[in-house]
């Protein structure tokens, strides 16, 4: 069987008892703090699992896409070198929240193994949990296996959990002997052991409990079952091959790059691993991409250049010289494109990104080796022969440099690396990493806390009837102070309130939360702000401004129609401006976050380069050509694969449920989006670009405003305008300015010039202070009115004039007084006049420094001048 028809028969033989086939949810978590990417088939279950998610089904089966790079669970280091690891897999699952526990699942698992892929009964192991003695018991009464075939074993292996939280449970994997000739020989090898003759094929995890940061093993509502296998081990074991690699799965892949860098497979063990570490590599890289997330260097971002720059350097291996990855999309498409269409959408940007990610490690890698050199010069000379571990990881961290090239090059140069000090700095970098894509995740306090959830199961999700509705009538269903559940909110209490129905919208999606007014025949609050939780609760800030509000009251809502309609504008704005990015400047724009608030929207978005002046006018051009169509903003409500069969536009970053919004501008944008909107395009008013730029490497930044704030933005530039006009007495200011200013221009030169002339004149009479202390002539001289240069100037025509010695110039500007000092290179060896200006920029209450022969500083403190400056005379005499 082809990998394809192995994916197949496994979903559709649990699609025929009653599971849900449910598509592949995003390599990117949403709303899950707790990961970097997604692990496992389970955790777009994770809500059903803890009873906060109602999925409209008891049974599921998936083919996950999944990633094990970054973090705890990072397989990066091992790939290519095994038979076994991957960056990027496919899972394969079945899971029941609350329906079958473990007698189906065991049953459903020898079924499928023996009756529909055929492998050997005789050849087929089972490890418990040790205290599994309920496994054990079903395995046996309701199977063919033996139970001299049934292994115990301990948490280490036999007791399963995501990550530190979360739904966990006991397990029991199924294990394949591959025979003697795949072992590692030794007389005491067994399951367990860490050799390939015993390969784990299927783990059945009994979900029973949810584990909480403290460690403590909450029973989850209903037992459950999560069982995952890996596609690309199954088909391994199927086509009977012993390497992954060599499965269909990454025949396309492995040819591409043999064909590409004029290599063969098979028949050079160092190249294999490096044709190895590229197949996976451009796997994971392609996902990554066509999910949208762009290399940086933080977080996710870090973990995909990671990847990229370390598929480049065994390219380099392999003997290629020049870009290479991104020819190899096309064969990851051939692969698993029909499959996950996303790779074929979005494969002409891909191809860019990852061409111009390799373009750029090409060029750090000729830029590394230079400041290497300068590092490996620097030991020698300085008669060591360690580089040490913070020089290495500063090559690898900010330039992107390979530590075994670190290594390589030490070794031409007979020296060592200190690979403790990097490993040491590169702890520290993980641990940075994790933190970048931790913060803020959850929204709300942090995390998701178990109040939230307790209110979920009791009261069920907030239905939310915003997008029909201003005002309502809404029960209390939980009210909470100070992060603590509270029966009664007094006068001048602050507290987050949670309703059965609300017309106010959460923040989510980008869009900033509704704010409005509750009240009662005896109370009023002021709602600041709205927030929307993952599991769906919308969760009310308010103020009490007056009376006191009790639990299970019911409240009259009210959203401010004012901010929810400027916060409208800027989002259906948001739509046109994505819209027309990809006009204008190609289908690879891809949105890479957003900030839609009544003020202003901010939208970031993939591109390489600058957008021109000339580019900026054409884009608000054409949105306010849209604007002024007065076009219908229509919503539509249906399934996800029908929105995508309809061409809207997804998010990769958001997590989707069965039934979606498309919010379509009618022959101009399409979009899965569960925010508010105009009605129409007219509503939006004058568009207007305020700034453009890089915010990351290949994402930039637009921020813009719409209706109102745009209206008082054109006010205000007219206003100014006029301002202008009155004070050049014209009418048309930008027809006189030229001439203005190059006359101003031919003023300034004349008067450098007078300067010039003026202090070349008389700088005898600036002579006459001069001083000897300690033999040494010294000389500090004060001319108000020059600025920086002119007083460098004049410092430089007292050295000439003095000779040799001592100068301190300084010079009071626009309320800000700056000093020089100058020592002449003669005395350099024994003054230093930085250190000179420093001391008396501190008697100032200033900052300065510089060299030995010239330095620089000043203040404000315009009082103390005269104090700072007699004390150079014992500044010198301490001897500095």
């Amino acid at each position: 069987m082809k990998g394809k028809e192995i994916r197949e028969r496994f979903l559709e033989y649990f699609r025929e008892r009653g599971h849900e086939r449910v598509r592949s949810s995003s390599l990117i978590p949403k709303n899950d703090p707790s990961l970097l990417f997604t692990s496992a088939g389970m955790v777009q279950f994770k809500g059903a699992f803890l009873g906060t998610d109602t999925p409209g089904y008891s049974r599921a089966t998936s083919c996950q896409k999944c990633m094990r790079a970054g973090g705890k669970q990072s397989d990066i280091e091992n790939v290519g070198f095994t038979a076994r690891h991957h960056t990027f897999f496919e899972m394969l699952g079945n899971f029941s929240f609350g329906d079958y526990f473990k007698k189906d699942a065991i049953v459903f698992a020898w079924e499928l193994l023996t009756g529909w892929y055929k492998l050997p009964k005789d050849k087929l192991w089972v490890s418990v949990f040790e205290d599994d003695d309920e496994a054990i018991n079903l395995w046996t009464q309701h199977t063919e296996l033996k139970s001299d075939k049934i292994v115990r074993l301990g948490a280490k292996d036999n007791f399963w959990q995501m990550g530190d939280t979360g739904p966990c449970g006991p397990c029991s994997e199924i294990i394949i002997d591959q025979g003697e000739a795949v072992g590692c020989g030794r007389p005491e090898c067994a399951v367990g052991c860490d050799c390939d003759r015993y390969l784990e094929l299927w783990n059945l995890v009994f979900m029973q409990y949810d584990r909480t940061a403290d460690g403590t093993l909450n029973p989850l509502p209903k037992p459950s079952i999560d069982t995952g296998m890996g596609l690309e081990r199954i088909t391994s074991v199927l086509q009977k091959k012993l390497n992954n690699f060599d499965t269909d799965i990454f025949a396309p892949i492995i040819e591409a790059i043999t064909t590409k860098a004029h290599v063969t497979y098979g028949k050079d063990k160092r190249q294999d691993v490096s044709i190895r570490v590229i197949a996976d590599h451009i796997r994971s890289v392609t996902f990554l991409l066509s999910e949208g997330l762009m290399p940086s260097n933080d977080g996710r971002g870090y973990v995909a250049r990671r990847i990229i720059r370390r598929a480049s350097r065994h390219a380099r291996k392999l003997g290629v010289g020049k870009p290479f990855l991104h020819r190899l999309i096309r064969a990851v498409i051939e692969a698993s494109g029909d499959v996950y269409p996303e790779l074929s959408r979005e494969k002409e940007r891909s191809e860019e990104i990852l061409k111009f990610e390799e373009e750029r490690f090409f060029r750090t890698l000729y830029q590394g080796s230079e400041i290497l050199d300068e590092i490996i010069a620097s030991v020698k000379s300085a008669g060591q022969g360690v580089i040490p571990g913070g020089e290495a990881f500063r090559l690898y961290d900010t330039y992107g440099f390979p530590m075994d090239l670190t290594k390589e090059a030490a070794k031409e140069n007979g020296l060592a690396v200190d690979e403790d000090g990097f490993d040491e700095e590169m702890k520290k970098q993980r641990t940075r990493g994790k933190l970048s894509w931790a913060e803020d995740q959850a929204g709300i306090s942090g995390v998701v806390n178990s109040i939230y959830n307790n209110a979920v199961r009791i009261s069920g999700e907030t239905y939310f009837l915003g997008y029909e509705l201003l005002e309502t009538d809404s029960v209390v269903t939980l009210m909470l102070k100070n992060g603590e559940p509270a029966e009664v909110l007094h006068k001048g209490d602050e507290g987050e309130i949670i309703l059965d129905k609300s017309p106010f919208y959460g923040e989510s999606g980008g869009q900033t939360g509704d704010r409005g007014v509750m009240q009662t025949e005896k109370a009023v609050l002021e709602v600041r702000d709205t927030k929307k939780t993952p599991n769906k609760l919308i969760v009310h800030k308010v103020y009490v401004k007056s009376g006191t509000l009790r639990q299970s009251e019911t409240v009259s809502c009210k959203v401010d129609k004012w901010h929810r309609m400027a916060a409208a504008r800027n989002h259906t704005a948001t739509h046109l401006l994505h819209a027309a990015l990809r006009d204008l400047a190609g289908d690879h724009i891809k949105q890479a976050g957003s900030l839609v608030s009544p003020g202003r929207l901010r939208f970031d978005f993939t591109h390489f380069y600058q957008i021109t002046d000339e580019e900026k006018e054409k884009i608000e051009h054409m949105i306010n050509a849209k604007i002024m169509e007065d076009l219908p903003v229509v919503t539509h409500t249906m399934g996800i694969n029908e929105a995508i069969d309809y061409g809207a536009m997804a998010l990769f970053d958001e997590k989707y449920g069965d039934i979606v919004r498309v919010v379509e501008v009618e022959g101009f944008s399409r979009e899965l989006c569960g925010g508010t909107h105009c009605t129409r395009t007219g509503q939006v008013g004058p568009f207007i670009i305020i700034s453009e730029g890089s915010i990351a490497s290949g994402v930039r930044r637009i921020e813009a405003i719409t209706g109102d704030v745009s209206l008082e933005f054109i006010k205000k530039k007219m206003s100014d305008l006029k301002t202008v006009s009155e004070l050049l007495k014209t009418e048309s200011p930008l027809e006189r300015l030229p001439s203005m200013i190059k006359k101003l221009k031919e003023l300034e030169k004349e008067l450098q010039s007078l300067k010039a002339k003026d202090m070349g004149r008389d700088i005898s009479s600036f002579m006459q202070p001069v001083k000897e202390v300690g033999g040494v002539k010294v000389l500090v001289s004060k001319r108000d009115g020059l600025d920086q240069k002119e007083l460098r100037d004049f410092a430089d025509k007292l050295r000439e004039k003095i000779g040799t010695g001592i100068i301190i110039a300084a010079s009071t500007v626009d309320g800000q007084s700056s000093f020089i000092a100058m020592v002449t290179k003669d005395l350099t060896g024994k003054y230093h006049a930085g250190k000179i200006l420093k001391e008396v920029a501190d008697l100032a209450g200033g900052r300065g420094g510089g060299r030995a022969d010239m330095a620089q500083g000043g203040t404000k403190e315009l009082d103390k001048v005269d104090d700072a400056l007699n004390g150079i005379y014992d500044i010198i005499r301490a001897g500095h």
